[in-house]
């Protein structure tokens, strides 16, 4: 059996157009398109795109709020960082008072210490000089009795002889004097 294109208005073998393209449709293709278009451009104008604009809106609100939270936060953060600032310098100049109280305290307590003791110095070396002055001076009085031996003791030992208290005593104050 062989096989025959049997279609209207078309040659054995022959494609047919493409739709679009033909030109018996096309008015009705056109009208179609308006139709469709219409029906489109009428839902998106009443139904999508007032709903995109909503949510672009929320959304602009939404930032705008954000901002003005984020700028509310910044001026609070710059208001506490400055009181912060300003108790670190109030704190850092009470702690330099303290301190410098503390070392005039201190130094007032170590001047009347040092006082102190340099009085009680002054006066233990007074006291000191005041013994070395009567020990010097016993010991002058003595050095006269001590003189006196050690001549009677040399003289005893080379000469063999002795000696009188009274010769010595007067040969002792002839070298003295």
């Amino acid at each position: 059996m062989t096989s025959t294109n049997t279609e209207v208005g078309h040659e054995a073998g022959a494609k047919a157009p493409f739709p679009p393209f033909q030109t018996e449709t096309f008015a009705s293709q056109l009208l179609w398109l308006a139709l469709t278009f219409g029906l489109f451009y009428y839902l998106m104008s009443k139904i999508a795109l007032p709903r995109i604009a909503s949510i672009l809106e929320v959304r602009s609100d939404r930032i705008a709020q954000d901002l003005d939270e984020a700028n509310r936060l910044k001026d609070e953060s710059d208001a506490a960082m400055a009181a912060y600032e300003q108790e670190l310098a109030e704190a850092k100049s009470r702690a330099h008072n303290i301190a410098q109280e503390a070392r005039d305290k201190a130094k007032t307590e170590l001047d009347g210490t040092r006082a102190s003791v340099e009085t009680d110095l002054a006066n233990k070396i007074a006291e000191a000089e005041t013994r070395i002055g009567a020990i010097k001076t016993k010991a002058m009085l003595e050095v006269d009795g001590i003189a006196e031996d050690t001549v009677s003791s040399i003289v005893g030992e080379l000469f063999g002889g002795k000696v009188t208290k009274a010769e010595i005593a007067k040969a002792v104050s002839g070298v003295k004097g």
